[in-house]
């Protein structure tokens, strides 16, 4: 994850998470990712049922009452020791997670345990009371997908009338209270809406907006002629560099990430240096707090079944099962040789990624996407950008 109005805007420095001490639970949200512990950010898919067919789905999700997931005496039990481990937030995600008919009462439950609670959402299912509630019982933030404008969108989420009732959720989420944002996945059907997202972002005063790299995992495996070029992909991050900077020049000070590729780092890092030499060195120790992807270190997922992966798009992989024992004792098992590879993957990747000059602010990326276009967890992840002469070979 990187903090595009963060880093390139400045609007926050290297000392903003210092004045904490970069604990997990002591920082505030928006300086989460510069923890210095990487108590994991907990992923629960609650449940795999979804009222959409999204063509990159990583959990494959339709429309159907799926066996075995969580009762609400175990998920209450996950809750207990996510609080008591310190992980300082948990994200309910599904499928679509508000079908559950107990979300409310995990959402409460959570929030009553100290945890920060939000939600990721398709955005068709909130309606004005159920936003009343969600605000009520102390809910952080709710995420909802918008993949394009509305003929875009609607294809990408396969049911007719999606972005209309995304829309509606918005203002209803805003109207109450409640902190809003939009999550948009990038790939070859989409990209070309991003200016259009971003007006709409400033025109409905939406506060966030995280822009998603594809993840090559369940349906989205399927996807990856779609992923962007690695032409198209620096420019897609040049533009929501120039439009996040236009929207803070205007007074707006929209949150705005980038998500699942940290060669989003080094590349705006890159750009910093020649436009606001200062500025970058500032970024550049940022970034070496945040560190890269933490999948299996500060990202971690608990799925409908109870299984725990690495992150939410490493579901054919599994460390063990919250019923059989606390997520807390799988997460630490120092027995788990692959596990423990992944809190300390720098040692491990291999080609340019073991030679690239960022590898302390990257991490080597998404092994999950190397895994799937080379069969080699350690191979260089395919969606790099980044040129042999920037990555310093």
């Amino acid at each position: 994850m990187i903090g595009i109005s963060k880093l390139y805007c400045g609007a926050i420095e290297a000392s903003d998470p210092l004045r904490y001490g970069r604990r997990s639970k002591d920082l505030p949200s928006h300086l989460l990712q510069f923890s210095q512990d990487k108590k994991p950010v907990v992923v629960w898919n609650v449940t795999r049922r979804c009222n959409l067919k999204c063509v990159h789905c990583y959990s494959q999700s339709e429309d159907l009452d799926y066996q075995g997931e969580l009762s609400t005496d175990e998920g209450k039990a996950l809750i207990d020791d996510l609080a008591q481990f310190g992980s300082p937030v948990i994200l309910f995600s599904g499928g679509e997670p508000l079908i559950r008919p107990d979300i409310l009462e995990l959402i409460e439950y959570a929030v009553e345990k100290g945890l920060r609670a939000v939600v990721s959402t398709n955005g068709t299912l909130i309606s004005r009371p159920l936003a009343e509630n969600l605000h009520e019982i102390g809910l952080s933030y709710v995420g909802i997908s918008l993949d394009g404008l509305e003929s875009v969108h609607d294809a990408f989420r396969g049911v007719r009338g999606t972005f209309e009732r995304v829309l509606r959720s918005i203002k209803r989420c805003q109207d109450v209270g409640l902190k809003v944002g939009l999550r948009f996945t990038v790939n070859k059907r989409n990209y070309q809406d991003i200016p259009g997202v971003f007006d709409l972002v400033e025109e409905r005063k939406i506060p966030r907006i995280c822009f998603y790299h594809l993840v090559y995992s369940g349906r989205g495996a399927d996807l990856v002629s779609e992923d962007l070029s690695h032409e198209q992909t620096r420019e897609v991050v040049d533009l929501i560099m120039d439009r996040t900077k236009r929207l803070h020049d205007n007074g707006l000070p929209v949150e705005v990430l980038t998500v699942d590729n940290h060669a989003d780092g080094p590349y705006l890092y890159l750009r910093l240096r020649r436009e606001d030499p200062p500025r970058a060195e500032a970024v550049l120790e940022l970034l070496q707090m945040n560190e890269g992807n933490n999948s299996g270190r500060g990202i971690g997922c608990v799925s409908w079944d109870g299984s725990v992966h690495a992150d939410q798009f490493w579901r054919h992989l599994s460390f063990g099962n919250v019923r059989e024992r606390p997520f807390s004792r799988v997460w630490t098992d120092p027995s788990d040789r692959f596990l423990m590879m992944l809190k300390e993957k720098k040692n491990h990747v291999k080609g340019r990624c073991a030679q690239c000059r960022w590898l302390d602010i990257c991490a080597g990326n998404f092994r999950v996407r190397a895994e799937a276009v080379h069969d080699d967890v350690w191979a260089p992840d395919p969606a790099c950008y980044l040129t042999d002469e920037e990555i310093g070979l």
